[in-house]
């Protein structure tokens, strides 16, 4: 009690000056507070924008499965793609086949060795693909490279049927699968190492430049003794916040 009354008689015996600083030191120290996190700031939004990479290819970004989606996929698989195409047609051994894919040809993209994905990705793709490619930077290409263990979901957004009937002979037939990967870089370490894997982690500022989402879509012909293998007619790869950014 004797220091707080000792207290409050000294605030009393203070001059009303310092007991009311005047406003320009109030906004000089405002100022000088502000500074370190405008700093911050900029430093954020520069390194966002080194690492920030341009769509490679103009095809719509997709994040999430749908739910109609899904169903219409059950359906055309089990119902078209098995009995009319291929009966021995599984989406699991589709996906574990297409995260393969996915890492041999970032893999190749990051190195810039587009020519020799002939066989995996169409003329088409390759094309579009090459000159956004040859403008990233170093560090902007070390981003494309993805692992298969760094691959956290996976699914496929659509599954389609396409008939080309230019030739009056001959109707060719495709089937065209477009698949969404999530995918954490270095997922696989922190996993052994034993770490807890935060389910909101694309949502935490110290994983969001980790994060991406990688779009592809996979297209084969089933035409009637012509078939051909699996190849890649979109391959898209974005960080989940740079479409948050950008959607602001």
């Amino acid at each position: 009690m004797q220091h707080t009354l000792r207290r409050c008689l000294g605030m009393a015996q203070t001059p009303l000056l310092r007991l009311y600083p005047s406003p320009i030191a109030v906004a000089t120290r405002r100022s000088f507070a502000s500074v370190p996190q405008e700093e911050n700031k900029k430093e954020q939004e520069a390194r966002s924008n080194r690492n920030h990479l341009p769509r490679l290819m103009d095809f719509p970004e997709v994040v999430w499965p749908s739910a109609l989606n899904t169903i219409k996929n059950w359906i055309t698989i089990q119902f078209i793609i098995r009995p009319y195409f291929d009966s021995e047609f599984q989406l699991k051994d589709f996906i574990f086949g297409a995260k393969q894919a996915l890492q041999v040809v970032s893999s190749k993209l990051m190195g810039g060795e587009l020519d020799s994905l002939d066989n995996l990705v169409s003329a088409d793709a390759i094309a579009e693909l090459k000159p956004v490619i040859q403008k990233l930077s170093m560090s902007q290409r070390r981003q494309l490279e993805i692992k298969e263990s760094d691959i956290y979901l996976s699914f496929p957004y659509q599954v389609g049927i396409m008939f080309d009937e230019a030739n009056d002979k001959l109707q060719k037939r495709f089937v065209e699968v477009t698949m969404v990967f999530h995918v954490m870089r270095g997922l696989s370490e922190m996993r052994e190492r034993g770490e807890e894997i935060p389910w909101n982690m694309g949502t935490l500022p110290e994983y969001q430049d980790k994060v991406f989402i990688c779009n592809y879509r996979f297209i084969k012909e089933f035409t009637a003794g012509q078939q051909s293998d699996w190849t890649i007619n979109v391959a898209n790869h974005f960080r989940a916040i740079d479409l948050i950014t950008e959607t602001k």
